[in-house]
């Protein structure tokens, strides 16, 4: 899903700062956040890694953003049970004693539906371009690589593809490449130096997003 949380390459949001000796969680709220979206996943199976992943692109974008991470932990999760009929959204607000926020409906997403790819269409050392897709839904192309060519380094074994366990929770597998990208490609109106121009970034990118490239 193309949204406020794919900031690959996006420039104006300062500089990252590091908190030393940084805790897990800084206040106990965010353990028991933590606590239940593995517990919604793993022991009640209420939803996949992916349904979850959507959950979180699908916030709007101010709340994305003031958001810590365990804030967006805890929208995600509850937006899924709220969705999937675990939870009741008056109960919800009744007990939050206010409306609580909520991350807007599923996308659908066309990328879902493609034909499978059983076998892998590429090998190590070819040239591969990014399909210039764009779907509502949930994708894990990111949007840096999308149009651009890159080289196969390594194909991975068969996994599951996100967009279809994100939408219809369906696991079907197809296979994964590591692919490098030259920095100057993806970034051309960056500065670049004799550093910069031997720097290249490497994606995984799963099978039905790419296409031969000559």
């Amino acid at each position: 899903m193309d949204g406020i949380h794919d900031l690959g390459g996006t420039q104006g949001f300062g500089a990252i700062t590091v908190e030393v000796d940084e805790p897990t969680f800084h206040e106990p709220w965010q353990a028991t956040a933590f606590a239940l979206m593995m517990a919604t996943q793993i022991v009640m199976r209420s939803h996949n890694a992916d349904e979850y992943r959507h959950s979180i692109e699908r916030m709007s974008p101010p709340h994305y953003l003031l958001a810590d991470y365990y804030e967006r932990v805890l929208t995600g999760t509850t937006t899924l049970l709220v969705e999937k009929g675990f939870l009741d959204a008056k109960d919800l607000t009744k007990r939050a004693g206010a409306a609580f926020p909520l991350a807007g409906p599923v996308a659908a997403n066309p990328m879902a539906d493609l034909a499978p790819q059983p076998e892998p269409r590429f090998n190590v050392g070819d040239r591969v371009r990014v399909l210039p897709i764009g779907p509502a839904g949930h994708v894990r192309a990111p949007k840096f690589c999308r149009g651009h060519v890159g080289v196969i380094l390594h194909r991975a074994p068969r996994f599951r593809f996100p967009d279809a366990s994100a939408h219809a929770g369906e696991y079907r597998k197809e296979h994964t490449y590591h692919v490098e990208f030259t920095a100057q490609d993806l970034w051309p109106s960056a500065s670049v130096d004799n550093a910069s121009a031997r720097d290249s970034v490497v994606v995984d990118l799963w099978d039905s997003y790419l296409a031969a490239a000559s």
